[in-house]
């Protein structure tokens, strides 16, 4: 199980204010006091197509309890180590609760696409051309230190993250926005660059993360260098302990100014969230069932066919759960290098996606838990099935040099479907033609060399244990088609060093994507990112950049699926990954102590935001010797 950021890109797109947004959910701003004399919106949130679902007046959030108890411990694993406090740079592993204390101006609702509601801001305004926007700051925000969080600390954080945050931010920011300004202590305004779409601006500012411009000061804080400090935020929780590389534990700060906020109600229960980490699978499976932790988000389908026997689930301590998700899937898989000259030719990346055998995988090694991943889309309806329509069309075709000619012509790309024993000798052949029209030949030791007698060699970097019985039967397939291919197991330290470095061949990355095409999408397949970790194969394709573009530009629900038909299909027609494969479900094994709402939201399983601490239940397993 991989951690990785979030990506906030501050990117997006022209959105066309609909009528209904000038309903009870804003107020128009009297003249008096309006910035300009165009007629401003005042809201509590905004959403890209259409209004926020939530009126003005909302008490709390539709999938909340808000009866929820607050208390108690949830505590769950990573895998790895860690030794910073700073994920916004590339120096150093940072700790995955580094982050938590860190407030934004607007948070996102989880049963919405594309709505997000003020948390640090009490209203936004702004005109109907979208050009700016004034965040207005509740005057009682407060760093859980106690000093006031104004406006001065989000212009301090926007030029911060500006000039010194990862490079593809950076480059999303600038193109973003023009210009970042102080009012008055609980005023901000933010000026959008002329000519830059409008869509969806507002709510990527809002995004931004909010530091305390006194804490950075007084502690002498480097961005871009790692950190042993924790940071000082104005959220629910604060830094409690850590071991540093093995355990890190935050604790709810019950002087949270926030606490009684809507958006809030119902939220943030737990005193304290511990993560433990583990050097391998194993270990971390062993320490749940000693009690270790307590909460397990289960992603070994082995464990979960083979291991849940043990005398805490025998006696009801701990229970499992499956629960619906969602959201688009992650879009795993195994990733090309495209910056190493051996993975340029489509055709050797087709040949070794060809041997790959996820039904022989699933049956044999996943117990039929899985589903094959064919598109970024994966689990919704934004994925693109057949021959492209008429709408599609009108999009490729004045890209077509850029893209196979197949994108134009045929059925969305499928993954190849294989027999039930480990290598199929019908891919086989396929691959092994790839390869030989591609200049590949196999030689009389059963290696494939090119014209320049360089063996084509092929390292999958692996720092997982549990993997190694998927790749290893990969690699021997691979090595019947000729390919010196090797498993590379790596510790998670050298795994960062060098996928930061692009020196792999073929690695693991999720690269599933959101329900609209913005600034993260450009962030992992836009030609100006290739140096950055969020584009692992160093894509650059002019199609693609433009659909990128097109899709930031969509005014409408409409515009924006055809685009994500489109470019999902032209991605899936480079062949740069060979997908994995995800489960539709959460199977989730926990001691008995936690509760969730009935109702569950449709994109987050939340179990460190909504769930809470039931402690009747923990008292009584307590009191058995079932909990420590």
């Amino acid at each position: 199980m991989t951690m990785h950021m979030l990506r906030h890109a501050p990117m997006a797109a022209l959105l066309v204010l609909l009528p209904a947004l000038a309903s009870a959910q804003e107020q128009p701003v009297p003249a008096a006091t309006q910035p300009s004399l165009a007629r401003t919106i005042v809201a509590h949130g905004i959403s890209t197509f259409g209004a926020p679902e939530l009126p003005a007046d909302y008490k709390h959030l539709r999938y909340v309890n808000p009866e929820a108890p607050k208390g108690g411990e949830i505590s769950e694993w990573a895998m790895g180590g860690f030794d910073s406090y700073n994920p916004f740079t590339h120096r150093g592993r940072a700790g995955s609760l580094s982050v938590i204390m860190l407030e934004r101006l607007m948070e996102d609702a989880l049963d919405e696409r594309g709505s997000s509601y003020c948390l640090v801001c009490e209203t936004i305004e702004y005109p109907e051309s979208r050009d700016w926007v004034i965040f207005h700051l509740r005057p009682e925000a407060k760093f859980s230190d106690g000093t006031p969080l104004t406006a001065h600390d989000v212009l301090f954080s926007f030029e911060l993250l500006r000039d010194k945050g990862l490079s593809s931010y950076r480059t999303g920011i600038a193109k973003m926005v023009a210009k970042a300004e102080v009012i008055d202590a609980h005023k901000i305004k933010f000026i959008f660059q002329q000519g830059y779409p409008r869509r969806d601006v507002i709510q990527q500012v809002g995004s931004q993360i909010v530091f305390s411009r006194e804490d950075f000061r007084k502690n002498k804080r480097d961005i871009e260098q790692s950190s042993d400090k924790p940071y000082l935020g104005s959220g629910p929780y604060v830094f409690d302990s850590a071991e540093m590389g093995r355990s890190m534990t935050v604790k709810r700060n019950p002087d949270y100014w926030g606490k009684d906020l809507p958006i809030n109600v119902g939220r943030h229960n737990f005193d304290k969230i511990r993560l433990e980490y583990f050097g391998d699978y194993d270990s971390a499976f062993e320490a749940f069932k000693a009690g270790v932790y307590t909460f397990r988000n289960e992603v070994s389908s082995i464990h979960w066919a083979t291991r849940y026997d043990f005398p805490a689930l025998k006696a009801g301590t701990v229970k499992q759960e499956v629960l619906p998700r969602g959201d688009i899937a992650t879009g795993q898989a195994w990733v090309f290098n495209l910056r190493r000259p051996k993975f340029q030719d489509i055709r050797v990346r087709e040949a070794i996606g060809l041997v790959f055998n996820f039904e022989w995988s699933n049956e044999t090694l996943f117990y039929g838990l899985n589903t094959r991943v064919n598109s970024f889309w994966d689990n919704s309806d934004l994925a693109a099935t057949g021959k492209p329509s008429e709408a599609e069309l009108a999009l490729l075709q004045p890209l077509a040099k850029d893209l196979p000619p197949s994108v134009l012509t045929d059925d969305a790309v499928i993954q190849p479907v294989a027999g039930k024993t480990q290598l199929d000798r019908g891919n086989l052949r396929k691959a092994s033609k790839l390869l030989d029209e591609a200049g590949w030949v196999v030689g009389p030791d059963g290696l494939r060399r090119n014209g320049k007698g360089e063996v084509l060699k092929l390292e999958i970097l692996n720092d997982n244990q549990s993997f190694d019985r998927i790749i290893n039967p990969y690699v021997q397939n691979l090595r019947a088609l000729g390919i010196d291919a090797v498993n590379a197991r790596v510790d998670d330290a050298e795994m960062t060093n060098r996928t930061r470095s692009h020196d792999f061949d073929m690695v693991t990355d999720s690269l599933g994507q959101s329900f609209y095409i913005s600034g993260g999408t450009e962030q992992v397949f836009g030609s100006e990112n290739t140096s950055d970790v969020f584009n692992p194969m160093g894509l650059a394709n002019p199609a693609i950049d433009a659909l990128i573009k097109k899709g930031i530009e969509a005014t409408t629900q409409e515009e924006m699926d055809t685009t994500i038909h489109a470019l999902d299909r032209s991605l899936r027609a480079l062949r740069f990954w060979v997908p994995q494969w995800y489960k539709a479900t959460y199977t989730l094994a926990y001691y008995d102590i936690f509760g969730h709402p009935e109702n569950m939201p449709a994109y987050a399983l939340g179990e460190l935001d909504f769930w809470w601490y039931d402690a009747d239940k923990a008292e009584k397993l307590k009191q058995s010797g079932a909990l420590r």
